[in-house]
Parts: structure tokens; C-alpha cells; sequence
């Protein structure tokens, strides 16, 4: 039986990591007493955790059909999309943002009841690697490039826009630093999530980690003190201020 490498034993951290995060959103909103944005990046962060939680499982105890599931579910239905619905109410107006949350919950709810009925080609399972190519129907996996086209519009898409703006103010030319660094950290889990199509899975683990480590650090610049943000950028270019 083969055994797991060590970039396996990589998600592992990246869960620890990703705990520790969602905490920290998570106090920062309990301390502001507002800001939903706040709750769907702590959620998403959570959730980003779930994922390589999953993987983390399977490179400890094996492949098992109930984690395979809850991993496809969470990584690539869910990977991005709650943190691109937080960047959606820094954007638009509550009720529009709130409209386009229930639209995203909706195909997620209709993408996982059909990743949760989907046979299991047990044939093609690997015991210590992840991969959608063991659904019997194949076309659930359509699901996941509309959810994360999303995902890539304002979550990715959010962070340029805002490096592009703060990068024309000095006060806060400490976020257009962190909007890169979101940016280019919201886009490794994209790539990785690629290699994983074409059984690279190991890729994915790395792009991860490195991924949520980037999104961090942008957060951490982004939440450093400046002048107040009145005074220096419109109101409606508050992106990632957190």
C-alpha cells in the first residue's frame, strides 16, 4: 500500500493555521459589534479549514467516502466563495448583497445535494490522495468552476480593484500593499484546484497554504492603523479595510 509524502502532512498546518485565522475575524467583528463582511471572511476562513481538514484526515487514517465528500463540499464548492460574499457587502448596498448571498447559497445547497447523491467509482479511489475523478457522475463536477467564477470576480477581482485605489493615497498605501498580497493569495488555491483536475493533488496542498499565509498577511496590513478612512478614500472603495 502506497504511504503518504510529506507535502500530505502539509494541510495539517494549513487547518491549525486556518483556526487561528477565523478566530481573529471572528474577535475582530464581536469587537466592532458590526460588519457582516467580517462574518462570511471568518466563515470562509473556517470553512478553507474543513477543506484541509479533510485532507489532513486522509493523509493521517486513509480515504473514507463521508470525508471525501465533506472535502468536495467544503474545497471546491466552498473554497472561496464565502470570503468573495464578504469582499460582495463592502461593495454593494446590504439588501443587494444579501439577495446575491441567498443566490450563492442556493447553488451551493443544489451543487452538494448532488455531490452527497453521486455513486463512488471505488475503483478509481487512491488511499492517502483526494480527487473528484472517483464521482460516478462526472458532471457534478461542472458545478464547481460557476461557483468559483464567482469566487474569482470579488474576491480576486474585489482586491486589484482596492490595490489599484489605495495605491494612489499615502495614508493607505499600506493596503494597496495588502490587496496584492489577498490578491495573489486568493489565486494559489485557483491553481492548485487545477493540478487536482489533473490528478496533482499534492500541488493543491502547497498552493494552500501558501495561499491562505499571502491572504493573511494582506489582512494584517490592511487592518494597520492609518489616517481614518473618511478622510483619505471614497466610501465606496473601503474594500478589504476590515
Amino acid at each position: 500500500m502506497p504511504q503518504p509524502h510529506f507535502v500530505h502532512y502539509i494541510p495539517i498546518a494549513t487547518t491549525i493555521f486556518a483556526l487561528g485565522f477565523a478566530y481573529a475575524l471572528f474577535k475582530r467583528y464581536h469587537e466592532r459589534r458590526s460588519g457582516p463582511h467580517l462574518l462570511w471572511w471568518g466563515a470562509g476562513v473556517l470553512l478553507y479549514g474543513a477543506g484541509t481538514f479533510a485532507e489532513s484526515w486522509v493523509t493521517l487514517f486513509g480515504w473514507n467516502e463521508a470525508i471525501f465528500r465533506s472535502w468536495y463540499i467544503t474545497g471546491a464548492l466552498l473554497g472561496g466563495a464565502p470570503l468573495a460574499q464578504g469582499t460582495v457587502y463592502l461593495i454593494f448596498p446590504r439588501h443587494t448583497a444579501t439577495r446575491m448571498a441567498w443566490a450563492l447559497m442556493l447553488a451551493v445547497a443544489v451543487a452538494a445535494t448532488f455531490v452527497l447523491l453521486t455513486p463512488i467509482n471505488t475503483t478509481l479511489v487512491e488511499s492517502y490522495r483526494l480527487s473528484g475523478k472517483v464521482m460516478a457522475w462526472q458532471w457534478v463536477r461542472l458545478f464547481s468552476p460557476f461557483i468559483n467564477t464567482y469566487a474569482f470576480i470579488f474576491l480576486v477581482g474585489g482586491a486589484v480593484a482596492s490595490a489599484i485605489h489605495y495605491r494612489k493615497h499615502t495614508e493607505t498605501y499600506h493596503r494597496f500593499i495588502g490587496n496584492v498580497f489577498i490578491a495573489v493569495g486568493a489565486l494559489l488555491p485557483g491553481i492548485g484546484g487545477s493540478f487536482t483536475r489533473m490528478g496533482y493533488v499534492e500541488v493543491l496542498y502547497v498552493t494552500e497554504f501558501i495561499g491562505l499565509t499571502l491572504i493573511y498577511t494582506g489582512y494584517r496590513f490592511n487592518i494597520r492603523k492609518s489616517k481614518p478612512l473618511s478622510e483619505t478614500v471614497p466610501a465606496e472603495d473601503k474594500a478589504y479595510a476590515g
